[in-house]
């Protein structure tokens, strides 16, 4: 798959979190926000899945980079001069929180990773905009 795709399929993914999320927030004191919230935490474990790869393919086109992992994309995409340090930090505590989401049947955890979700839509949003601008990639 090439990079535009690629971008194409993370500004997609994280405009349908962004969505979920922001719904979950309104059903907050309804019976249903549990299944909002295991919605929402469903899309974030695809959207990160999705970023990743599209770092991974953006570093190794436009630096002659590979990476191969999900926080190793993150620290060369820093080290490349594209992630502030507290963009890069909030970015690599977003994998570890994603490789949580298999635990999410236990309502304490499902509950902590649904919280820290906002720490990560803005820097998701400013990697999608630098990826975009770099790769000469309209939004959709």
């Amino acid at each position: 798959m090439d990079l535009s795709k690629k971008i194409q399929d993370f500004e997609s993914a994280l405009f349908r979190l962004k969505e979920a999320y922001q719904r979950a927030l309104e059903e907050k004191s309804s019976e249903d926000f549990v299944f909002f919230r295991d919605s929402t935490i469903q899309r974030f474990e695809f959207t990160v899945e999705i970023f990743w790869k599209c770092l991974k393919t953006f570093l190794e086109e436009h630096e002659g980079i590979i990476c191969r992992s999900p926080k190793s994309c993150i620290r060369e995409y820093f080290s490349a001069g594209y992630l502030s340090e507290k963009d890069a930090k909030a970015l690599l505590e977003m994998i570890d929180y994603r490789n949580l989401t298999s635990h999410t049947y236990h309502e304490e955890m499902a509950q902590t990773i649904f919280n820290r979700l906002s720490r990560y839509i803005t820097p998701l949003e400013k990697v999608l905009s630098d990826l975009r601008s770099k790769s000469e990639i309209s939004s959709v």
